[in-house]
């Protein structure tokens, strides 16, 4: 099994001996990853200084495989060669693996060129590594080396496993504070890599999202990024960014997409943020997007060029990635019927096929899913099943009650019937959705049938984790935290009963720490995202069981 379809020959080296986990105190985190910034500002002082190859934009890792890693970097080669620009020559770039941080046990090398055409991204895919093994890496172009990066595999497919444990992030919006969440996961020792659910870029002009009044620093390019130049430039702005680059520099990375790598709410054919004609024709500005998520994103494309793949954590966990913006349908107004329409999908037929496949043949004891939007059921207005339904019918409402949110799964639950009746009748055990997108905390069991939930069957489980940045309930109506979030809180929970948890007012990350006995997720939250050295504490611990299906609360994190 590889890591974007199942099958692929495992390798022959035995698994790692698995390494004491430890959390490092914030000093000794700093004093870690302060050569990471000095290599970076020496790189910088000498490009200045001489004009020489120079790397800007950090170095980065993704998608770990047991024989194999994804190492990522972009090049300055000349001043005037700045992202989306075009400009600068063809360079050669080499790049080293080694056990140790000094490279004296080199363990891989090789070369490839830095393009006008890739924007001077490089990438390399290595392969023949040691499973569940730490690894040191770096570049080395016109005689400038870059940061050394630091990264690990994961465990051979089979092997036993007793943990494994994940960063979750998503939603970081640059003009709307600082990536403080990102300092913090890069602080810990901990971890095996971070799972980035979406919108790692957004689209907007600056002042568009979050208003002029709130910008807390500008965006580049200032306009709406609408053409494969100004993605590039966005993604390029991002990079610079000393806290995505130390993150990015001690962890791999595994990401998927949701809707502002292109533009808000976006479907298979356009997007609520996209005027036809006066920002230039859908599948162009798709296109261009997606070439600069791939150029600047250590991600492999996976089918048709989508982020949608699989990878493998030994026999513990598989790790199955979705992308629900390439295959949707458009969205339909809130209160319409026609979310139950099963003509409409958000996955599209070929990717929920595979996800079942893999759901089903799957023997780790773990399914991990990666899914940008939320797939519990969030609803007012619920009967019983048996009276909701045909008054639904009568009436053009949808069957489980008015749904807040049709961009979520609610606005498309035939797809989301068919999954969960799939994971029911093949009794499949231990399914976890892990999602970002809407900007809060949240813990819920995934009921087959809601209405009628908690007598209903749970066929799953839900965390999801708030954003890193992204305005959320407080800030996008301009009122002190809590004051409508308890009340709007208190009435999901009671609409919504499989709902356990949710905080509407924080800013911060996730840390999913996974064994045979269960899963648990740890929220943290940040003191302030408009302050760069923002604090993070600990506010809440939910977990499932294994074979329960089912969230409880636990009351402090996993150490």
């Amino acid at each position: 099994m590889t890591s974007l379809l199942p099958s692929a020959s495992e390798p022959a080296a035995p698994a790692a001996a698995p390494r004491r986990r430890t959390v490092v105190l914030a000093a000794a985190a700093t004093a870690a990853l302060a050569p990471i910034a000095a290599q970076a500002l020496a790189g910088s002082t000498a490009h200045a200084a001489e004009a020489a190859p120079a790397f800007l934009h950090g170095v980065a890792s993704g998608d770990p495989l047991p024989d194999g890693i994804l190492l990522w970097t972009r090049v300055t080669v000349t001043p005037d060669a700045v992202p989306g620009s075009g400009l600068g020559p063809d360079t050669e770039v080499t790049w080293e693996v080694a056990e140790d941080k000094g490279f004296s046990r080199t363990v891989a090398t090789g070369r490839t060129t830095a393009t006008a055409a890739a924007d001077h991204t490089v990438k390399a895919d290595v392969r023949g590594l040691r499973p569940a093994t730490a690894y040191f890496y770096r570049f080395t172009a016109g005689g400038t080396v870059s940061a050394t990066g630091r990264t690990r595999t994961t465990p051979e497919y089979g092997a036993t496993t007793p943990g494994v444990r994940f960063g979750v992030v998503s939603c970081a919006n640059w003009e709307a504070g600082y990536f403080s969440a990102y300092r913090h996961l890069a602080a810990r020792t901990d971890l095996d890599a971070v799972l980035h659910l979406g919108d790692y870029i957004y689209e907007y002009a600056t002042g568009g999202y979050p208003e002029p009044k709130y910008v807390v620093r500008q965006h580049e390019p200032k306009h709406e990024i609408t053409s494969l130049s100004d993605y590039r430039t966005r993604h390029g702005k991002y990079k610079t960014d000393a806290d995505l680059q130390a993150l990015h520099g001690v962890h791999p990375v595994i990401a998927i997409w949701d809707d502002h790598e292109f533009a808000n709410d976006a479907w298979s054919g356009g997007a609520e943020n996209h005027t036809p004609g006066a920002e230039g024709d859908w599948a162009d500005r798709v296109a261009a997007a997606k070439q600069a998520y791939f150029e600047w994103m250590p991600v492999r494309p996976s089918v048709a060029g989508t982020t949608y793949r699989r990878l493998r954590f030994g026999n513990l966990a598989d790790l199955h990635l979705l992308d629900l913006r390439s295959f949707r349908s458009q969205q339909v107004k809130v209160g319409s019927g026609k979310v139950d329409d099963p003509e409409r999908t958000i996955t599209g037929r070929a990717q929920l096929d595979w996800l079942k496949a893999g759901l089903a043949s799957s023997d780790a004891t773990w399914k991990l899913v990666g899914t940008s939007v939320m797939i519990s059921p969030v609803a007012f207005g619920a009967l019983p099943a048996h009276i909701m339904a045909p008054l639904a019918e009568l009436l053009g409402l949808p069957g489980g009650g008015l749904a807040i949110n049709v961009d979520q799964w609610d606005g498309y639950t035939d797809d989301r019937k068919e999954l969960l009746g799939h994971l029911t009748q093949k009794n499949i055990k231990n399914t976890v959705f892990l999602t970002g997108d809407i900007h809060m905390a949240w813990a819920n069991d995934v009921p087959v049938t809601a209405a009628t939930y908690p007598f209903s069957q749970s066929a799953a489980t839900e965390f999801v984790v708030t954003s890193v940045t992204s305005d959320n309930l407080d800030e996008m109506l301009h009122v002190a935290p809590q004051t409508l979030s308890l009340v709007a809180g208190t009435a999901i929970k009671a609409a919504n009963r499989h709902v356990k948890w949710v905080d509407m007012d924080s800013h911060g990350y996730g840390v999913l720490d996974v064994t045979a006995e269960r899963s648990q997720m740890d929220y943290y939250i940040l003191s302030d995202k408009t302050k760069p050295d923002a604090s993070t504490s600990w506010t809440r611990s939910y977990r499932t069981l294994n074979g329960t299906q089912k969230v409880e609360r636990v009351n402090q994190p996993v150490r």
